[in-house]
């Protein structure tokens, strides 16, 4: 369903900051969003010709009152035939109440669209972020596509449910009010219609300055919401560090740049307004004046004048709502293009077929180099393989490629060259739900999801989630998880808030061993997994993985060297080169001689 928004294919290792400028890139038509959009909200179509019908009728009932108004003064007040005028009374009444039903319907029909429109491209802009790779997620903020989620979609949504009928409206009234003023008298809408050729002109012209400076506020708003964000999420240690005033400082710059540019966006959507006023004024008045002295030459009547001037009204009055209109449609197109540039985007993981079969390793790197988006060479030619059942560690300087090279591993990133096998067959070929039941993977810094302890350790996992109270329990016991699951205060119902920070950051480790050794993956990466946990709590996570299943293989990426004595073998990663370091006398001495160099 959401393929259609898909056309921007990326290169392996693409640029995803969404907010680069380019130039070239071109601008989409409001016909090209509105039917990628109209694609979100199929069945649609009834409700949406239902209220442009009501809009057709209450534009032609918004026409009919001139016409009656101005036959009542030509024919029933010289007679003084007040029958007729209370007669055309009633008909003006009752065309004034059906052009309020029509009004109604045309505002609850559409806005029950827009509402759902809204509704649907929230989730296919959440979904659309879920199926971008991490790369995306290291180059853009947070708070700001949380902006374009929230912020840039109600835009969108405030357009469709009120500024489109409106505008629809307001371009019917303006088209039968021209026809009846041509038809009423040529001469005087010649002279009538030459602002609006000036106005059309002005709008024309300015409309491009006004949609960049809604964009400009609209990247505003998202820094002003990634700001916020980031400084929320990291309070603690604004606290500990007691860099208050240096994030007070930094918010203060970014929510000038932001008062600023909503200001110049505020100026510029109502830019409109008094020159649309102003036409209209010297339209009047130009009417008026040419009106009279075509009354006092005998070519025109006082009805006809005063019926004129009326649809004049309905012509040059909806152009000063057009004026907001207009602002609002520049906003949302605005909002369109910072919308349509994640779902543009594709991912550059992709999954491949691979039916061939490659060695009888369960995990081998295969030449593989990386490096991420405009940075150095991380890894260069590597070959390592990983056979089953072993015990794998990875050591080395700060900053020397460990957690990259476990990344590849799992893949979290693809190499930029070379291939990453998994039980012989290219790890590409796998789909997510095959590849993370495989591979579990602890981090140092784990996160959990506001829930509880059980609804985090089954999360991902369908077999898992289905399962009942009772044979999660006994899984738990089956590989001996259930003593750690007995340190909690109420067990897997302990409550977790604030993604995990009501519980130690040791507790939260222990969650995350829990939901990745139940899986019982082929191969099992710990990425400085037992950094925050006592000797006692990590002597009993030995214990558990000592009883992991005999084929499970592990990678433990760590520090402290006491944790990795018992692995079959060590490599050392620096400098874009992972080497075998043999024993742990050997790795420790490369380590060391390393550090002498720096």
């Amino acid at each position: 369903m959401f393929k259609f928004l898909i056309r921007k294919r990326v290169q392996v290792n693409m640029n995803y900051k969404l907010n680069n400028n380019n130039e070239r890139e071109k601008k989409q038509s409001f016909a090209s969003a509105a039917r990628k959009l109209w694609r979100l909200v199929p069945g649609e179509t009834p409700k949406l010709v239902m209220a442009m019908t009501a809009v057709i009728l209450n534009s032609f009932l918004n026409l009919l009152s001139p016409f009656l108004v101005g036959y009542a003064i030509d024919h029933y007040f010289p007679d003084q035939n007040f029958q007729g005028i209370v007669n055309i009374g009633m008909i003006l009444i009752g065309v004034y109440l059906m052009a309020f039903v029509t009004h109604f319907l045309q505002v609850k029909l559409m806005g029950g669209l827009g509402q759902r429109l809204l509704f649907t491209l929230r989730n296919v802009i959440f979904a659309k972020l879920q199926a971008l790779p991490l790369a995306f997620f290291n180059q853009n903020k947070a708070g700001d596509l949380i902006s374009r989620i929230n912020n840039d979609t109600d835009n969108l949504n405030q357009f469709f449910s009120q500024s489109l009928m409106q505008f629809i409206g307001s371009i019917f009234i303006m088209t039968g009010a021209a026809v009846f003023i041509l038809v009423l008298n040529l001469k005087l809408a010649l002279f009538s219609l030459i602002p609006a050729v000036f106005m059309l002109i002005f709008t024309k012209l300015v409309s491009p300055w006004v949609k960049s400076k809604n964009t400009k506020s609209l990247q505003k708003i998202g820094g002003l919401s990634a700001e916020i964000q980031e400084s929320l999420s990291n309070f603690k240690v604004i606290v500990a560090f007691n860099r208050r005033n240096y994030f007070r400082d930094k918010f203060n710059e970014v929510n000038e740049e932001n008062y600023l540019a909503a200001k110049e966006a505020g100026v510029a959507n109502n830019i409109f307004t008094p020159g649309y006023t102003l036409g209209s004024s010297l339209a009047q008045l130009v009417v008026f004046s040419v009106g009279v002295y075509m009354i006092s030459k005998g070519e025109l009547t006082v009805g006809l004048l005063i019926g004129f001037i009326m649809y004049m009204s309905k012509f040059y009055d909806p152009v000063r709502q057009l004026a907001a209109v207009w602002a609002s449609f520049q906003t949302a197109m605005a909002a369109w293009d910072r919308i349509s540039k994640i779902l543009s985007m594709e991912s550059d993981m992709p999954i491949i077929v691979d039916k061939s079969k490659h060695g009888q390793s369960l995990l081998e790197l295969d030449d593989v180099s990386f490096h991420y988006p405009n940075g150095k060479q991380v890894l260069t030619n590597v070959n390592i393989s990983l056979e089953r059942g072993k015990i794998y560690a990875l050591v080395g300087p700060t900053g020397g490629g460990k957690t990259t090279t476990a990344s590849l591993m799992a893949r979290l990133f693809d190499p930029t060259s070379g291939k990453v096998l998994l039980d012989g067959k290219d790890i590409r070929s796998y789909d997510d739900v095959v590849r993370t039941k495989k591979i579990g993977f602890i981090l140092q810094e784990p996160y959990l999801f506001t829930g509880n302890i059980r609804e985090n350790i089954v999360y991902g996992d369908d077999e898992l989630s289905k399962m009942s109270v009772e044979d999660l329990d006994a899984r738990l016991k089956e590989t001996n998880l259930d003593h750690l699951a007995s340190r909690f205060e109420k067990g897997l119902d302990t409550a977790v808030l604030n993604n995990g920070d009501s519980i130690s950051l040791g507790q939260r480790q222990l969650i995350a061993f829990i939901r990745a050794v139940l899986r019982k993956p082929d191969l099992l990466i710990l990425d400085e997994a037992t950094a925050n946990i006592d000797t006692v709590t990590e002597q009993l996570l030995e214990e558990v993985l000592a009883k992991l299943p005999q084929h499970t293989t592990r990678v433990v990426i760590a520090h402290r060297l006491n944790t990795i004595q018992n692995a079959d073998e060590i490599f050392f990663v620096n400098s874009g080169e992972v080497t075998m370091a043999g024993s742990l006398e050997h790795a420790v001495e490369m380590l060391l001689n390393d550090k002498r160099k720096s």
